[in-house]
């Protein structure tokens, strides 16, 4: 079997499947990519890069498909190349989010194309507008959202099946599709991630060394911005420090925007929120961490007594999903991709995705439970191995279905969630949008 990989940041989603497929006796594994990541062991990875900028004079709703296109179009003749060397694979497994996609199956009509779709952007109902302070709805915005669609909508028709990593991501693709979509999640490995007693970290400058049982609230972000919840975080800190004087906060996390709008230079979300609280803070007792190697991160897990992960209606990030695995005490936003993984009081905490105080009383819940919600802890973790274990649960069934398709078959996609139900989740949150923004409405933040 011949497997093609394409990834702009390869490996990306694929850093699990790529090098088990290239285990395998008789399986030949390529890649194609923009950034010159280590390679996964067994994989060759042919880089490309865009040539052409964007034409000045296009119409703005159009220029991120361009962007899509002008990528596309590398990926595309890096494909030849590749071709005109004799590899002609027998599945395609593409990440179409930047275009790289989209002239593939021009490229090798015979090959079948497996596109992982994480998100298709919803007028109402996901993250568009929901939050007033960051996303006004207005008419060239929805217009703009509609065009941002365009090369989702290409792929979708072009790909012989597609993957997505949750059942609400799913719900998010227009139904004439979904019926070649299947839900598998990237993978938690809950053999490395798990519960350590002994575990400790150091704040090196303060001259501490924290470990389970302390009073220790974690928040991480790939990047400190709004999409993930960090101003509403920030926001709650005071008042989390004023009940809890003596525990420790660490963020982890970037400064740069991942999502959503972009900042004037020399600006940061970390900047504006202290400006905006920092004088109500204790700072001695918050760390800003930065990004940290992973085994770092996993200890941070460990020793966490509590853990804020707030997101708006969009892509699930792993880190929730990691730290449940490790045991923590997830206190998580009411929003859909997180309702799909934590229910209420089993296997978690949920809260309104804006309140602040909702947020402090949560802390309060775990900070003084005397054996911190330890069923709670339990379930969290069981919940992860059982639904988004990586070795034995998630890899196999992406590999399945690999095989499949290489075979010329396709499976039947099957939902854990019923889409009605993840429907009426949309339904429900766009309602609420709606009311929102009346609210918000001459009174908004910048």
């Amino acid at each position: 079997m011949r497997v093609l990989f394409v990834h702009q940041n390869f490996p990306g989603q694929y850093k699990h499947l790529a090098p088990a497929l290239a285990s395998r006796p008789g399986t030949v594994v390529k890649a194609l990519a923009i950034n010159k990541n280590p390679a996964p062991a067994g994989v060759a990875v042919h880089h490309y890069l865009p040539q052409r900028g964007t034409t000045k004079d296009i119409h703005p709703w159009v220029s991120d498909f361009e962007t899509k296109v002008i990528r596309g179009e590398a990926a595309a003749q890096a494909a030849q190349r590749l071709k005109g060397e004799g590899f002609e694979p027998d599945v395609i497994c593409a990440h179409p989010g930047w275009g790289e996609a989209l002239f593939l199956k021009d490229v090798f009509p015979g090959a079948r194309l497996l596109s992982f779709i994480e998100f298709h952007y919803q007028a109402c109902g996901a993250d568009y507008g929901f939050d007033p302070e960051f996303s006004a709805v207005d008419f060239e915005g929805l217009c703009r959202l509609r065009m941002k669609n365009v090369n989702s909508l290409l792929n979708l028709e072009a790909c012989d099946w597609a993957i997505t990593p949750t059942d609400w991501q799913k719900s998010t693709i227009p139904e004439t599709y979904r019926h070649k979509v299947s839900v598998i999640f990237d993978g938690i490995d809950t053999d490395r991630v798990q519960p350590d007693a002994d575990a400790m970290i150091s704040l090196n400058k303060a001259g501490v060394t924290l470990k389970p049982g302390d009073d220790i609230i974690t928040f991480v972000n790939r990047n400190m911005e709004p999409y993930r919840g960090f101003h509403i975080f920030m926001r709650a800190l005071p008042e989390i420090q004023r009940r809890h004087p003596e525990a420790w906060t660490i963020i982890v996390g970037g400064d740069e925007v991942s999502y959503g709008r972009q900042l004037e230079a020399g600006q940061t979300y970390r900047k504006i929120l202290l400006d905006e609280v920092g004088d109500r803070l204790n700072l001695d007792r918050i760390r800003f961490v930065g990004r940290v190697p992973y085994d770092d991160f996993i200890r941070m897990l460990q020793v966490s007594a509590v853990h804020v992960y707030l997101t708006y209606p969009f892509v699930l990030s792993w880190s929730m999903l990691e730290a449940m695995a490790a045991g923590c005490l997830v206190v998580g936003s009411a929003t859909p991709p997180v309702q799909e993984v934590i229910r209420d009081g089993e296997n978690g905490l949920l809260v309104d995705f804006f309140s602040t105080k909702g947020i402090a009383d949560a802390i309060d819940r775990v900070l003084g439970h005397s054996d911190r919600m330890q069923s709670l802890r339990i379930k969290a973790r069981q919940t992860i191995v059982e639904r988004y274990d990586l070795r034995r649960i998630c890899l196999p069934r992406h590999i399945a279905l690999v095989d499949a398709l290489a075979a010329g078959n396709i499976p039947p996609a099957i939902d854990a969630m019923p889409m009605s139900t993840a429907a009426a989740m949309r339904r429900a949150l766009a309602a609420k949008q709606a009311a929102r923004h009346g609210a918000a409405k001459g009174s908004r933040r910048g």
